[in-house]
This record gives C-alpha cells, sequence and structure tokens, in this order.
C-alpha cells in the first residue's frame, strides 16, 4: 500500500508531500524548513530516497538541495532547468522506483514555466496520485507570466495544452495534488477547495471547460501584480539555497531598538492588528503573525533591508522567523518579546491610532468630517464595487507612494481587516493621522455608503 502525507504552509498557500511505501519515500517540492519533512518520514519510517522539484519556484526558497544532501537522496530536478548545482536531471518519460510496486514517472507539464514537470506515483502500473506542482491547480491552473513577459501567452496555452495531456493520461478518480493555488500568488486565479481529482477538473477547470482562445485570453486578462520578491526566488533556487539557519536572534532592548529605527531599519511588531492599534512603537510596522506574514513582508520591504521583530512570545518570534526563512529572508537582527512597555526608551511612550467601522465611517461622512478613505484592495477586488470618492493604493504599492494620499484624516480599508492594518501602520509611521477600518467589506453597503464599480 502507499500512503501520500501532505504538508500546508498556509502563510504562502502552498504544499509539499512525502509519498511512498513501507520502507521508502520520494518529497515533491520540499519547503526551506525542511526539519519538518524529516521528521514526517521518521513518524512513517521510512527512507527519503528521492526529492523530485516540479520547477524551479518563484515564490519560495526550496529545501531540495538541503533535503537530498542530509537524507542521501538522489535529486531530482527537470532537466531543461538551469541550475548551478548537481542533480538528477528528470526528463519527460523517466521514472523511478520508490519502494516495492511504486514508479515514480515524470511528465513534461510545461506552462508555469517552461520546464515544468509533474510527477505521477503508480502503483503496479496505475497512476494514484498525481503531483502537478503550479501545472493543473485546483479550479485553476499556475500563472504563466513569471518567466519572461514575451513568454506569456506562449506559456498560457502550454498551461492549456499540459492540463489536456494529464487528462488524458489519468483516470477520472486521481487525486491532484498541487503544490501552488491555496492562497498561492503563483495562482493564476483564486482555487476553488483543497482537494480534487483529475475527473472533477475535467467539468470544472477552464482548462477543459473552454477552449484554448478563449481560456487564454482570459487568464492573461485576470492576471494581477506579482510580489515584488518573486524577483529573488527564481535566482536562489537556480543557484541552490544555503541551509536554513533557524538559531534565535539576538535579544534587542529598548535603546537598540530605537537605534535601528533611527537607522532606517524596519522593526516589524508581530502581535494583532488590535494590540498594535492600542500601543505600538513609533516607527513600526504591524505585520501580524498570523496573517499572510511572510507574503506581504517580502513584498513591502525594501531586499536586504534588516528587520527586527516584536512580539509577545519567543514562540512568536520562532515561528515568523520559520516563515520568513522561506521566502529568504534569513536571519532577523534583533527580536525582542514581552510587554511592549518595555520596547521604548524611558521618559517615552508607546503610540496608537483608532479603528472603526464602515458604519463608523458613514457617520463620519455624514457629519462632514475632513475624511480620506484609502482602498488598498487589490485591482479585481476593486473592480467589483469601490466606496464612491475612495483613492485606490494596494497595499504592496503604498510604502512608495504614501505621497499620493490626500491631506486629512485618513480612513484605510480592505477587504476584511489585516491589509488595513498592514497599511495603517505604515501611514502611521509616517505621521499620517489614520483611522484602521476593521470590517468586513460587506458591511460598506449595510452601513449606507454608495458603492459603484469598475
Amino acid at each position: 500500500m502507499f500512503f501520500v502525507d501532505t504538508l500546508e504552509f498556509e502563510g504562502l498557500g502552498n504544499r509539499s508531500y512525502l509519498a511512498g511505501g513501507a520502507a521508502a519515500a520520494v518529497v515533491i517540492d520540499p519547503p526551506r524548513d525542511i526539519d519538518q519533512v524529516i521528521a514526517a518520514a521518521a513518524r512513517r519510517g521510512v527512507r527519503i530516497a528521492y526529492v523530485a522539484e516540479t520547477h524551479v519556484h518563484n515564490d519560495y526558497v526550496t529545501g531540495g538541495l538541503e533535503l537530498a544532501r542530509v537524507a542521501g537522496a538522489a535529486y531530482l530536478v527537470p532537466a531543461a532547468a538551469h541550475v548551478s548545482f548537481a542533480r538528477t536531471p528528470v526528463a519527460d518519460g523517466d521514472t523511478e522506483d520508490v519502494d516495492a510496486g511504486l514508479v515514480l514517472r515524470a511528465i513534461a507539464t510545461p506552462g508555469h514555466t517552461p520546464h515544468h514537470t509533474s510527477y505521477v506515483l503508480e502503483e503496479d502500473g496505475r497512476g494514484v496520485a498525481a503531483f502537478t506542482g503550479g501545472s493543473l491547480l485546483i479550479g485553476t491552473v499556475g500563472r504563466p507570466d513569471l518567466v519572461e513577459p514575451r513568454l506569456n501567452e506562449q506559456l498560457a496555452r502550454a498551461q492549456h495544452a499540459s492540463a489536456h495531456r494529464l487528462a488524458a493520461e489519468l483516470d477520472d478518480d486521481v487525486p491532484v495534488l498541487p503544490t501552488h493555488g491555496f492562497g498561492s500568488f503563483c495562482s493564476s486565479a483564486q482555487a476553488d477547495g483543497d482537494a480534487s481529482t483529475i475527473g472533477k477538473e475535467r467539468t470544472s477547470n477552464d482548462a477543459f471547460t473552454l477552449d484554448v482562445d478563449t481560456f487564454v485570453q482570459r487568464m492573461l486578462a485576470g492576471l494581477e501584480d506579482v510580489p515584488a520578491y518573486y524577483a529573488h526566488m527564481g535566482p536562489a533556487n537556480a543557484a541552490g539555497p544555503a541551509p536554513v539557519d533557524l538559531t534565535p536572534p539576538g535579544r534587542a532592548d529598548a535603546g537598540e531598538i530605537s537605534s535601528r529605527l533611527a537607522a532606517g531599519e524596519w522593526v516589524v511588531d508581530l502581535r494583532s492588528r488590535m494590540a498594535f492599534a492600542e500601543g505600538h512603537v513609533a516607527g513600526s510596522f504591524n505585520f501580524e503573525g498570523e496573517g499572510k506574514l511572510a507574503t506581504y513582508l517580502a513584498w513591502l520591504i525594501p531586499w536586504g533591508k534588516p528587520v527586527t521583530l516584536l512580539a509577545e512570545t519567543p514562540e512568536q518570534v520562532a515561528d515568523a522567523q520559520r516563515e520568513l526563512a522561506r521566502v529568504g529572508i534569513d536571519r532577523p537582527a534583533a527580536a525582542a518579546t514581552g510587554d511592549p512597555a518595555g520596547w521604548v526608551r524611558q521618559g517615552e511612550h508607546l503610540v496608537s491610532f483608532p479603528r472603526a467601522r464602515f458604519a463608523d465611517l458613514a457617520d463620519a461622512r455624514r457629519r462632514g468630517d475632513d475624511v480620506v478613505v484609502l482602498d488598498v484592495r487589490r485591482d479585481s477586488e476593486r473592480a467589483g464595487g469601490h466606496i464612491d470618492g475612495s483613492v485606490h493604493i494596494p497595499v504592496h504599492a503604498l510604502h512608495g507612494r504614501i505621497g499620493e494620499v490626500p491631506d486629512g484624516t485618513v480612513w484605510v480599508h480592505c477587504a476584511g481587516g489585516m491589509r488595513a492594518a498592514i497599511a495603517a501602520s505604515l501611514l502611521d509611521a509616517a505621521g499620517r493621522d489614520v483611522v484602521a477600518v476593521d470590517d468586513g467589506f460587506d458591511a460598506a453597503t449595510e452601513a449606507g455608503l454608495s458603492l459603484i464599480s469598475g
């Protein structure tokens, strides 16, 4: 009997897989922090015989090279991928014996990247699991625009063809097990659900329900901004990432926090947005540790800028450090935990800003207050309806465009509150009067605020 264990990374919206039999297994698209993969194999009592990459990843730093070294495993990487380390090159149709009766077969599925390769686990000659990486996702496909703009249409057409090839070669009941698509920006559209099969995708995925020309047109028209840090992931993975270092950062006292802020470094408060609004170090930024920390911090921070982490507990710092290492932010400059009052020097005080609901915003407008409404959602979200008279700057662009925000008290909102909290902290650090709208966007209509589309 075979098994497939899923390792989920909710912050990045990705999954890795451990699959095999009684004695040996293969790991598909492992994370940078390989200790949990090793632990999963130990729980199963299996040897990691193979580590396989579906492609050179653009959204996270792989742990594949180090895992293969530590486990003594063969490192399977698509032959057409340009990498600068020794690996076992994999071409279409290649097979590897994983365990008794279990074979891993490579299927070329270009589209997400030109060299993208899916893997099918076969038991006694029949496909039982399809590891589709960034090719066929759940209800969608991986985006084709992460390599070279001139290749976008070509790769989009390849995605359509690759999906059809997988469906032609696999039975309807074979599980589809993608790496991306659970909130990852590598997905070309919002993925639908967290489990699927080839048969289900045949009836619901645009790659099957639309002709190729319509599919390509719709997908390319719907693509949104690529996270800025993606530009650094591919080169890091192609060069061969260094082993991750998760030893705790040095402890920062109030004086060091102040000096790091004065030097232009980033001080990031991982606490909840409610706690941050109530009292925080002036100049610090709020990226909730429970949110999409790695995605948004890596997207906004100038690459290579030192970062100091503030949190309630050392465990929260450790979790954040692990998450950030997955996207190449390897070593926090320092960290502080405990009572926020201890993060400021004697004689100084924490600062705060108010939180509100859309009903409060409606009241402020009715009173004629000097209100600037800032919408920090993505373009597609805004197109579905936005508050009349609001200013639009997506949160990932705000740090470089704060000067474009009109004068007045800024009421900043997103779809639910997390991104608005990030934006509010950026504005607060820049000296603006800000109100963080911590509310679901559906409440804007209920509050009587006028919405327009487009």
